[in-house]
């Protein structure tokens, strides 16, 4: 199914417009099947979605998740590796000379802030948790700089807990794929959790961000090169020629790497990823031909 919408999405012919045609209301019912669906065909287009933070326990994944504030993934993971090796254990960081804690994080910006962040949530969970990261939402919202994004990306990589992780991409594209008009937050993780069954939050979120990241940017989503254009009632904000769409392409889908060093098992990696996105690049320029 997502080749067939590659096909259009790609073919000349989608630079008029194959998106939701506009007439009368969308009605609720309408709007969550087509939204399930949106989630059906992400899930074919990103089979290996994935965190992209590099972790290897709760305690890793929750800092990271903190330091990943105002900055890239990919500048967390090439940050966290000597701080880890520093600060291995809560007990450690909770013990932190502040300034040296400041200097190891530097690089992923707001570094005074976090630090005070990183510190004052080890010392809670040194203090009130026996020094393990808690596996309530409740809990975790308590630790100082952990907010419900924090909390549930943690909840759903770490515990397995179903979460719908709220970032800049995913209340973007909530936004243009007609899922809720609230800006808020929490308006929006309450909205889209009414839509989609708990099973299907984290992974959701997943690929939602996947897709934020790699076709539909905020400044200029590559209109003309995603598959599910047609289900998308936002088409046209961005660039509609499928040539100079395919040029927008991020990450693997662009022929590059993801944003982790170190991938998890299930994810192609580095060679693979750049091997799959040349064959669709050329699966999708066959198909512009061919028209």
């Amino acid at each position: 199914m997502a080749e067939s919408k590659v096909r259009e999405a790609a073919a000349p012919k989608a630079k008029a417009n194959p998106g939701v045609k506009p007439g009368r209301p969308e009605s609720h019912l309408a709007m969550v099947r087509r939204a399930r669906r949106i989630n059906r065909e992400l899930a074919e287009l990103y089979p290996y979605a994935h965190p992209e933070l590099d972790f290897e326990n709760p305690f890793q994944l929750l800092v990271a998740t903190v330091l990943s504030a105002q900055t890239t993934d990919l500048r967390v993971n090439q940050t966290t590796p000597s701080l880890f090796a520093k600060y291995p254990t809560p007990e450690d960081m909770a013990a932190a000379n502040p300034e040296e804690l400041e200097e190891v994080i530097r690089p992923t910006g707001f570094f005074r802030n976090k630090a005070k962040s990183l510190i004052g949530l080890s010392i809670a969970l040194r203090d009130d948790f026996g020094g393990e990261v808690p596996g309530r939402l409740d809990d975790l919202v308590t630790l100082p700089g952990v907010g419900r994004k924090t909390a549930n990306v943690v909840l759903g990589n770490a515990f397995g807990v179903p979460g719908i992780t709220v970032d800049t991409h995913f209340g973007r594209l909530a936004r243009r794929f007609g899922w809720t008009a609230e800006e808020d937050p929490v308006k929006v993780e309450a909205a889209v959790a009414e839509i989609f069954p708990k099973s299907e939050w984290t992974m959701l979120s997943h690929r939602v961000v996947f897709h934020g990241r790699r076709i539909c940017h905020s400044r200029k989503p590559a209109c003309g090169a995603c598959p599910i254009a047609p289900l998308c009632p936002s088409y046209g904000e961005g660039e509609t020629d499928p040539e100079k769409a395919r040029k927008l392409l991020k990450y693997e889908l662009g022929g590059q790497p993801g944003q982790r060093l170190r991938p998890p098992g299930d994810f192609p990696g580095e060679a693979a990823a750049r091997a799959d996105a040349a064959e669709h690049q050329g699966r999708i320029a066959d198909l512009a031909v061919g028209e």
